[in-house]
């Protein structure tokens, strides 16, 4: 069973040397700080640990992701800051050095891609890769669909089905991606979380063995399946999206729960 008495929970963590954390649902809601979310991060300062803020949203760079945190009052360096447009970007110019691909993203996707030697065409393109988009709409199925159809390898930067949002959720990448696997009978790939590749990155980027580092997160399915898949410790906190009256349709579970970061030592 889960550790949920948090003074055993703070006493273990205090001996961590690195944390890979989420983003939404663990320090903010939309443009909400969460409670204790500053004095999380000033507690990895003072106690030099190492840190990576590992995000399976793919809409902003690290630079963007780092600038939207001092806005909400938090200075990080974006060196912390590792997504999983990054990392579709990362993988498939290693499948297929200066390809090509259509995107349904944002520009942290498209930027990503650009950045990794990429070109980006809606004309017979080597990748069709969806993410999460505000530019979502019917016409820009119809394209990926059809694309597919002729022969684009079909990824996705990530699974999540849902997005927290100040108000509630908003659909994940896994959601906008449904219809094109529907229509065309493909599977998308998906590389962000629980995708191992993820963690791997992450562990390189901390320079820290798996045994001396934590996981926190708002979500069962990716966060902390990433974790155990990859045998790092999980914190799963529950100021996001999975309630903890889903945990029981899981088959797994996380190592430690808490309400937010609000309860992991800040002293």
């Amino acid at each position: 069973m889960p550790e949920r008495n948090v003074h055993v929970i703070q006493r273990r963590l205090a001996g961590k040397k690195a944390f890979i954390c989420d983003m939404d649902g663990v320090l903010y809601h939309g443009n909400r700080l969460l409670p204790g979310a500053k004095e999380f991060v000033d507690w990895l300062k003072e106690h030099d640990k190492r840190f990576l803020f590992l995000t399976n949203s793919s809409a902003r760079s690290p630079l963007e992701l780092a600038q939207k945190l001092g806005r909400l009052g938090i200075d990080v360096d974006p060196k912390h800051f590792y997504t999983s447009a990054l990392a579709t970007a990362s993988f498939l110019a290693s499948q297929m050095p200066h390809g090509t691909a259509y995107v349904i993203g944002e520009p942290g996707v498209t930027n990503a891609l650009y950045n990794a030697g990429f070109s980006l065409t809606d004309a017979n393109p080597d990748y069709v890769v969806v993410a999460e988009s505000h530019t979502y709409n019917l016409d820009t199925v119809e394209k990926a669909v059809n694309l597919v159809r002729n022969g684009a390898r079909l990824v996705g930067t990530n699974p999540d089905l849902t997005g927290p949002v100040e108000d509630g959720i908003t659909p994940g990448t896994g959601s906008l991606i449904a219809p094109i696997e529907l229509c065309t009978g493909a599977k998308a790939y998906f590389v962000g979380k629980p995708n191992p590749l993820m963690m791997r990155q992450a562990l390189k980027q901390l320079a820290c063995r798996r045994e001396d580092t934590v996981i926190i997160g708002d979500r069962v399915d990716t966060d902390i399946i990433a974790g155990i898949e990859s045998e790092i410790e999980t914190v799963l906190v529950l100021s996001g999206v999975t309630a903890e009256s889903e945990l029981s349709s899981y088959a797994y579970r996380p190592n430690y729960i808490l309400q937010g970061v609000c309860d992991i030592p800040h002293e």
